[in-house]
């Protein structure tokens, strides 16, 4: 049993690697000379038709066995002889072109395309009849709108067309024009010679012309060349003479401006040695006089600061002496409170015993009354009864009536004379004794009458 396992395993082995080789040989690179073309079943394009290929230039793509294949586009240039003849040009000349084209295959994503749609599996002669069907289609078009003239001479022009023309058709099979050479063009009438034949005669002609003027030119030129030779000696020759006397006029100027400014320099320095002498003086003075402005400075900064310092003294002198009246003054302050404070408090004592020994012969005099507060109360006003009366007394005794004159009426109608009205309104301005009680918050004993109510009826 166990050989036939490891045989059997094996062959799985075998047949794994094997699958896995065949997949990874589907794997393709594409050279960077080549456009490999994936066909089969690619996919569908934006607008929803079948893709017809897949174009891949420096690349690499998986080719899915069965269901897609692959070949490949050589991008090696095509070289293509192109020998136009009897083409009509726009001047009914018939030309030979002789021209060689050099094209390849695109590698531009859509002409790339084209070139897989339309010359996949081409030969490289069926692609080189191609090409050269449509140049030369376009370079017969191309000479039919141009002169001879502009063929022949203004040869950028023409290749410009060609190529413009040519490229926009060879895109269109996926080519692309890479160089276009045209050699010589003739034709059977002999016009491009005949054009070539003046030209070269007008050049001759030219060049004869141009060769004798400049014979004659030389000749003038030569003559001229001698006259402006003697002009220019002698104009050199004048300058030079000229140049000399300047040179010795600047010279004796020079030695002129030479003395000058040396004693212009002999009268500056002299000048300017007196100036610094001076200066050195004036510095001396103005030095000596700073010294002493310093000195004395100094001395009056001294007697400042001993005035400053007996000052400072004197202050510190009578700041003391101030705290010690201070001190004096609040110890005297504190001495005289304490004094009141002890006298207020003495006589606060005092009252105190007066009050409680009032008190105390007021609670006596009540218990003589036999506990009746109003017979005590009457029994106090009784004894003060004579001061009180000494009060009302007082109340009119300095009253000075020196005489006193009475015109009388009569009685009048409530059967009193103006005399009597007269004195009772007198005695009636004396505080009754029943007012003064009331007016004190007492009320007036029994003893000393009671005042008569109204005890007329009120009409009703």
């Amino acid at each position: 049993m166990q050989p036939q396992i490891i045989f059997v395993v094996c062959a799985v082995v075998l047949v794994l690697v094997s699958f896995i080789a065949w997949i990874c040989s589907r794997y393709k690179k594409c050279p960077s000379d080549k456009i490999m073309v994936v066909f089969g079943s690619i996919g569908k394009n934006k607008d929803g038709t079948n893709r017809s290929a897949k174009c891949i230039h420096g690349g690499a793509e998986f080719v899915v066995p069965v269901f897609q294949s692959y070949a490949y586009l050589d991008l090696t240039p095509i070289s293509i002889q192109v020998d136009l003849k009897n083409a009509l040009s726009r001047q009914n000349i018939r030309i030979d072109v002789p021209s060689r084209f050099t094209v390849g295959i695109s590698t531009e994503p859509g002409v790339m395309q084209n070139a897989a749609e339309r010359l996949l599996g081409l030969q490289l002669s069926e692609i080189q009849e191609l090409s050269k069907d449509i140049i030369f289609g376009q370079l017969r078009l191309i000479i039919a709108t141009m002169d001879i003239e502009e063929i022949n001479t203004d040869r950028d022009k023409f290749l410009a067309a060609v190529s413009s023309n040519v490229e926009t058709e060879l895109k269109k099979i996926g080519l692309r024009l890479i160089n276009v050479n045209v050699t010589d063009i003739s034709d059977e009438s002999g016009y491009i010679a005949a054009l070539g034949k003046e030209a070269a005669a007008k050049a001759i002609n030219d060049a004869k012309r141009s060769v004798a003027e400049q014979d004659r030119d030389g000749s003038i030129g030569e003559a001229n060349a001698r006259m402006e030779q003697r002009i220019k000696v002698s104009e050199a020759n004048s300058v030079a003479v000229q140049g000399e006397n300047e040179a010795k006029m600047k010279i004796a100027m020079s030695e002129a401006a030479l003395k000058e400014k040396e004693a212009e320099a002999l009268k500056i320095a002299t000048a300017a040695e007196k100036i610094q002498a001076a200066k050195a003086l004036e510095e001396s003075y103005a030095a000596e006089r700073a010294a002493e402005e310093a000195r004395r400075d100094k001395e009056q900064a001294t007697l400042e600061a001993d005035v400053i310092v007996r000052a400072e003294a004197k202050k510190k002198e009578l700041e003391i002496a101030a705290e010690a009246d201070a001190e004096q003054m609040r110890r005297r302050a504190q001495g005289e409170a304490d004094a009141i404070y002890a006298k207020m408090f003495a006589e606060a004592r005092g009252m105190e015993e007066i009050l409680k020994k009032q008190a105390a012969g007021f609670a006596e005099i009540v218990q003589s009354a036999g506990g009746d507060s109003d017979a005590a109360l009457k029994l106090l006003i009784a004894d003060k009864l004579e001061e009180l009366m000494k009060v009302q007394v007082e109340a009119i005794k300095n009253i000075k009536i020196d005489k006193v004159t009475v015109w009388d009426n009569g009685q009048n109608a409530e059967g009193k004379t103006a005399t009597a009205n007269f004195i009772s309104g007198m005695m009636k301005s004396v505080p009754p004794l029943d007012e003064v009680f009331n007016m004190a918050g007492m009320q007036l004993p029994t003893l000393l009458g009671k005042k008569i109510e109204d005890d007329t009826p009120s009409a009703e």
